[in-house]
């Protein structure tokens, strides 16, 4: 790939060496040959670069061109050679604000504020020209001498805008997910600015705090904490930060839009004024969530499940990358009922009609559950096994021991650990839920008398709710199509979200929470 592009480009610029490779593009030090200068050519990946028509990237990407501003990489030169896309910016000597965390962990109060200060300026200046950048973060922020300067202005929406809706064909979704807002994590297509100031807030509680407001072991729980959990304020892990910078960091990165600043200079002009307040300052973070919790996860889930797979989220490091763990799990039979504990130490599966466990410090996997036909799950700890056998649910602990009976549940179709100390079943078409500990079976909803069943697809990260399915009977035939819902445990009531045509497509995409 190199020799061809430095073929196809020798008349313009000589290729020197490879500076590293993002989620969109290959980077290259070259020079540029008319004005002998040192640039950063960047090369778009050929299968992003498959679904593109190349006369309207270049003409999509030079919107960006006529940004000039002290604290944004200007565009120099995009084009098309040899069916390669590129564009071309300064070469900056300095380092990325990404590599520079990582060094660091952490920046002193007064540095991360003047540098979030800088990009703010910049993005007031870019949403006035009507230009939202869609990919704030450490590593689109470049350091010369100390000073920001934002990378890819415009970039990512110019292949959005040049795919033509087709973007999903590559496999690949624009963004990080660590600083997605909650509109872009749920694919809504009409962002504002008001998503580049919550991105912006993100980078700075990494900068104060040393992580996103966010993480997780994968894209899929990053996205949905983003969408249904409400981050610890700065101070609770940081005591130095002044009252109104983490003020203003809790503003910026509130789950609406509409509760954010209106716009990046307000967002600046908090954090210079030590009297800044806001009416949620001194809440606890799940108490200024609210009822918009809710509704924000319902919003998440619709993007989540019509997005299909998230696997191609573009998943950047926010930190070193921890190890990455590959073996093989020698099995007899079919395999089935793949579950993975939290904190990914374990894995758990299915197999010749029992429950076996694989832990990353043994070599070989053990049966913790026999008899466990159903799909077993691991406890949110990591120390139970939920499993069905027969028409009985029973919890094993994966130390030893014999399995104990929790509830008969006949007919059972499927069982879920909740977030809160409860075991969560659907039966007879109904739902139902009974104390991991014991004790009666509190019926949430019957059954449907005209044949459409419920059926339970995972237990949100909140604890307050589940996702279900509202398949429909062959008894009703006006019933009409299968539909994924919201179940809230509190009122005991169901919200329609949006109907599905194929239902094994949900069960495979709709379980982040674990």
């Amino acid at each position: 790939m190199t020799d061809r592009l430095s073929i196809a480009l020798s008349d313009r610029y000589r290729i020197e060496r490879e500076l590293g490779q993002g989620g969109m593009a290959t980077v290259y030090l070259a020079e540029d040959l008319r004005h002998k200068r040192k640039v950063a050519l960047k090369v778009l990946k050929p299968e992003l670069a498959a679904v593109l028509g190349a006369d309207r990237f270049v003409q999509e990407i030079t919107t960006t061109a006529s940004l000039q501003h002290p604290h944004i990489l200007p565009l120099f030169d995009s084009g098309t050679a040899d069916g390669f896309l590129f564009y071309v910016m300064p070469f900056i000597q300095g380092e990325t604000l990404r590599e520079k965390l990582n060094r660091d962990t952490q920046l002193g109060v007064e540095e991360a504020v003047r540098l979030t200060t800088d990009v703010a300026d910049a993005l007031q200046y870019a949403h006035e020209q009507g230009i939202i950048h869609r990919d704030i973060k450490p590593e689109n922020i470049l350091l010369a001498n100390g000073r920001p300067m934002v990378a890819d202005f415009g970039i990512a929406l110019a292949v959005s805008a040049a795919a033509g809706g087709r973007i999903t064909e590559t496999g690949l979704s624009l963004g990080t997910p660590h600083y997605m807002s909650p509109e872009q994590a749920t694919a809504d297509k009409d962002l504002t600015g008001r998503s580049d100031i919550y991105s912006l807030g993100s980078v700075l509680y990494e900068m104060l705090t040393g992580n996103p407001p966010h993480v997780g072991a994968s894209a899929q729980q990053i996205i949905m904490k983003i969408i249904a959990d409400t981050p610890r304020p700065v101070t609770e892990l940081r005591r130095s930060v002044p009252p109104n910078v983490a003020a203003a960091v809790a503003k910026a990165i509130e789950k609406l839009p509409a509760d954010r600043f209106e716009s990046a200079r307000a967002f600046a002009q908090a954090l210079a004024n030590p009297h800044f307040t806001t009416a949620t300052s001194g809440m606890p973070a799940r108490a200024k969530a609210g009822p918009r919790r809710v509704l924000a996860m319902a919003l998440g889930v619709i993007g989540l499940v019509s997005a299909g797979s998230l696997g191609g989220w573009l998943l950047h490091d926010t930190g070193p990358a921890p190890p990455m763990v590959r073996f093989g799990i020698p099995v007899t039979g079919a395999v089935n009922g793949l579950d993975v504990s939290t904190d990914g130490t374990q894995v758990l599966f299915r197999s010749e009609g029992s429950a076996h466990l694989r832990r990353l410090d043994d070599d070989s996997a053990r049966a913790v559950a026999p008899g466990a036909t159903r799909e077993p799950r691991l406890s949110p700890d990591g120390k139970s096994v939920l499993g069905g056998a027969e028409d009985v649910i029973g919890l094993v602990d994966v130390a030893g021991g014999q399995p104990r009976p929790v509830v008969r549940a006949e007919p059972l179709s499927r069982a879920i650990w909740g977030q809160d100390g409860f075991v969560y079943f659907d039966r007879a078409g109904g739902l139902a839920r009974i104390a991991v500990s014991g004790g009666p079976v509190d019926t949430l909803l019957r059954g449907d008398p005209r044949g459409r069943a419920i059926i339970l697809m995972e237990a949100l990260p909140d604890g307050r709710s589940l996702l279900v399915l509202l398949a429909v009977g062959t008894a009703d035939a006006t019933a009409g199509t299968d539909t994924v819902a919201l179940f809230d445990i509190a009122s005991r009531t169901l919200t329609p979200l949006f109907p599905l045509r194929s239902p094994g497509a949900a069960f495979d995409t709709a379980r982040p929470a674990t």
